[in-house]
């Protein structure tokens, strides 16, 4: 079992949280919501879903965790912007381990400084954020890089679950 960590604040699309959320438990990993504040309530943009953040990213350290999935939506707009998410998804890809964005969720990974040379999709607007932070972009559901898994829309979530549980090495019998 893996411990994958979800960075989640307010205004995520919701099945983007919502369906890999429930993909991870079902494959028997523990998935934990880390916002910016224990305890928040975090409202979907559809307001189709709502999570409570479980841990603050300020009493968590990478190492704890095997693997981070960022939703998209809004909500890696105001995730970028803190230093201890930016500081997580470092240490993460330091250490080889799976980063999974959809959507807006690269926008986290431009901000961390981790996708220079890499080859990624997300939500078709930011290709030119790509670009310019010196990754390559393809529009596709689902582009695996090493240890990054993006996708760009919700239609994309099948192949971005698919993606996201191999990288967690689930078995296809346990999924």
């Amino acid at each position: 079992m893996k411990k994958v960590a979800f960075l989640l604040a307010s205004e995520f699309e919701d099945s983007e949280m919502q369906k890999p959320y429930e993909a991870i438990k079902a494959a028997g990993h523990e998935a934990v919501i880390v916002g910016l504040k224990k305890g928040e309530k975090l409202t979907g943009k559809q307001k189709q879903a709502t999570y409570t953040a479980e841990a603050s990213i300020d009493e968590v350290k990478a190492e704890q965790f095997d693997a981070v999935v960022i939703p998209g939506g809004s909500s890696p707009e105001g995730l970028r912007l803190h230093p201890g998410i930016l500081q997580f998804v470092q240490e993460l890809n330091q250490k080889n381990k799976p980063i999974s964005a959809i959507c807006h969720g690269p926008q986290v990974l431009i901000s961390a400084g981790i996708v220079s040379g890499k080859t990624l999709t997300s939500y078709p607007p930011l290709q030119d954020d790509l670009t310019n932070a010196g990754a390559t972009f393809i529009d596709q559901e689902v582009v695996v890089d090493g240890n990054l898994v993006t996708s760009r829309t919700p239609a994309d979530e099948p192949a971005f679950i698919r993606e996201t549980l191999n990288k967690l090495g689930t078995p296809v019998g346990q999924r």
